[in-house]
């Protein structure tokens, strides 16, 4: 038997640009740091790229690139900022992943995300689909290769995400022990119900399309040692934290095992100061000095096929079941009694009347979009998927002839170009005002709730230029019943009336 472990990091921040000026405002809260992006940089993301390891005396003795040894993944929009902000790191960053493709076989440790962040099982059908496109084509425009893997924001997952990323060629993705139903060995007629039991979580599963249309495997991370991680001071000492994985492999196992860890990258530096040296000593010698191999997931699994297919835990009422909320996807859509922050006697029944109205208000975005559209695009939909390209390429205009070239019903003159443009702007909008961070705090009021609804209004001021209509009228009125728990702050109208180009 061979042991082997894998940690991911899952490295993300939400949009933080100004939607009117595409400008990174100063957030106080991040002082002596211009913006939380920059403070975490500097705590994490640059550390991790250049992480130490010293002697007992403290004399730096080898630098390590963590990049190299961890599987990861960076959210979209936190490497647009990185990629203006920081070029240098960003490279270091595409370098690690390219020596990793040549320790592991030829599978890169970086794996590509859901765009911006959203809760995939509250997502229509469409916008899934728009997600993982997009979160292709951002990992493809910067590690230049395709991802085996995907990761989902919150590791929210329902049967209809997995379709989707079956269809787009997704091979794997990591989620929560908890999020498993039902197993069996592939081929075998019963299923053991594995809902509230442990299972053997040190190999790989198979989850097959209930459309026939293919597959996609799942590796469950160890949760009790990932939290550990995360919560606890384990990680603070290579030793101690070798010792604790050790613990998870068996004594008597005739089979290879992997002991999978996933954690939020900003784990390591950020969350918890100087922790990306344990990471460095732990993955750049010490765990195979202990008679553990570092993998990541691809190289696994090309060796590792899955014996054992899965059927996942739907959650209440069909919903998917995430990481970070033990009532599924509650936390994004109800008063579930998950928060982060706040005081006795708040609630969270604002995220309901938040959900709602932006739900509402997608729809008719949506609707508009199609009839508009048709007058510009043979398909809308497949040109939003497109538009990506548009995004990664600001002011290249071989790339904007070659979208238009594919996808415009007739040739288009300038004004209709822009028009056009303006639709598309439009749709980008009305998926970043789903970004999950705008319901994971306690209140409307937060700064990760005013962005999602300055995206909001962002979209809605397109559509009244393009169309001369109002789009918001019944989404306000919904906004209206999102109470905040500050009394000064009202209501989610209230707060939604202030934002604007200058805020």
């Amino acid at each position: 038997m061979a042991k082997f472990i894998c940690i991911h990091g899952h490295f993300y921040q939400p949009p933080r640009e100004n939607p009117w000026t595409d400008e990174y405002e100063r957030e106080e809260s991040a002082s002596p740091f211009h913006d939380w992006n920059e403070r975490i940089y500097q705590e994490c993301y640059k550390p991790n790229t250049e992480a130490v390891i010293v002697d007992d005396k403290g004399k730096v003795i080898k630098r390590v690139n963590n990049f190299e040894n961890l599987n990861f993944n960076f959210g979209p929009t936190l490497l647009k900022w990185m990629n203006e902000k920081h070029p240098e790191t960003i490279a270091g960053i595409i370098e690690a992943d390219k020596k990793s493709i040549e320790i592991h076989g030829g599978h890169g440790n970086a794996i590509a995300q859901v765009y911006n962040h959203v809760i995939m099982p509250l997502a229509n059908k469409r916008d899934k689909i728009t997600q993982v496109r997009w979160g292709i084509k951002d990992f493809e425009f910067y590690f230049h290769r395709k991802p085996e893997g995907m990761w989902l924001a919150e590791t929210a997952c329902n049967n209809p995400t997995l379709e989707v990323l079956i269809s787009e060629g997704i091979r794997y993705v990591i989620l929560d022990p908890s999020q498993a139903s039902k197993i069996r060995k592939v081929g075998v007629q019963a299923w053991t119900d594995v809902q509230g039991a442990g299972f053997d979580i040190k190999k790989p599963y198979r989850y097959f399309s209930n459309s026939g249309n293919g597959y996609i495997d799942i590796f469950f991370y160890e949760g009790g040692l990932s939290r550990s991680i995360a919560f606890d001071d384990v990680v603070y000492d290579a030793v101690k934290l070798m010792n604790r994985i050790e613990t998870f492999f068996s004594s008597d196992r005739e089979s290879d095992e992997l002991v999978s860890i996933a954690v939020d990258g900003e784990t390591f530096g950020h969350h918890k100061h100087f922790t990306e040296r344990t990471i460095a000593y732990l993955l750049g010698g010490y765990s195979e000095t202990r008679g553990v191999k570092v993998v990541n997931f691809g190289e696994y699994l090309s060796r590792h096929e899955p014996e054992y297919e899965v059927i996942l835990n739907e959650g209440p009422a069909g919903e998917g079941t995430s990481w970070s909320c033990v009532h599924g996807v509650g936390r994004w859509k109800s008063d579930c009694g998950c928060s982060t922050g706040g005081f006795p006697g708040w609630n969270q029944k604002w995220r309901i009347h938040l959900r709602d109205a932006l739900n509402l208000l997608n729809g008719k975005l949506g609707l508009y979009f199609e009839i508009e559209g048709k007058k510009y695009f043979k398909n809308v939909w497949e040109a939003r998927n497109d538009y990506i390209d548009i995004i990664l390429n600001p002011g290249n205009n071989d790339v904007l002839d070659d979208f238009f070239d594919k996808h415009s019903s007739e040739e288009l003159n300038a004004e209709e170009i822009k028009t056009a443009l303006s639709l598309l702007e439009m749709q980008k909008f009305s998926m970043l005002m789903f970004t999950s961070c705008g319901w994971f705090f306690s209140d409307i009021s937060g700064l990760e709730s005013k962005k999602v609804l300055e995206y909001a209004k962002r979209a809605v001021e397109i559509a009244r230029s393009v169309s001369g209509l109002d789009f918001d009228e019944e989404f306000l009125e919904i906004l209206g019943f999102a109470k905040s728990n500050k009394p000064e702050f009202g209501t989610g109208r209230d707060i939604y009336m202030k934002l604007g180009k200058q805020n």
